[in-house]
């Protein structure tokens, strides 16, 4: 009876998971167990990272427009309290684009944010 090995698809799925591990440093790049571990936890930050990313760039954002709110004499709660008063659409991430980029047109919805408030 002939014998039979499983060595095309085990060579198959050692191959599918090195690629995956592509970049990773040390043993965990070429040893078949470290690796699957490594991939394994690799996928699951993954996923949860993506979500958190989302809340990250909103700090960023909230940081930023922040700061320019108290470059112009206001604190952030009071700007933004202020634009939704005026009826304004910008989003955070708008704000604090306009608040690095474009210092001067800040200050004039700051402004509005202040006339709105008084």
């Amino acid at each position: 009876m002939v014998r039979v090995t499983n060595a095309v698809a085990r060579n198959r799925s050692r191959k599918r998971l090195m690629k995956r591990a592509k970049g990773f440093v040390g043993d965990r790049k070429n040893h078949k167990r470290l690796t699957l571990d490594a991939v394994l936890s690799a996928l699951a930050f993954n996923y949860r990272h993506r979500k958190q990313r989302k809340r990250d760039f909103r700090k960023l954002w909230i940081m930023r427009i922040g700061v320019g709110a108290k470059i112009n004499g206001m604190s952030y709660s009071k700007l933004v309290d202020g634009l939704k008063k005026a009826g304004c659409t910008l989003n955070r991430k708008m704000l604090s684009d306009m608040a690095i980029r474009d210092p001067n047109s800040f200050s004039e919805v700051v402004g509005a944010a202040k006339k709105a408030l008084a």
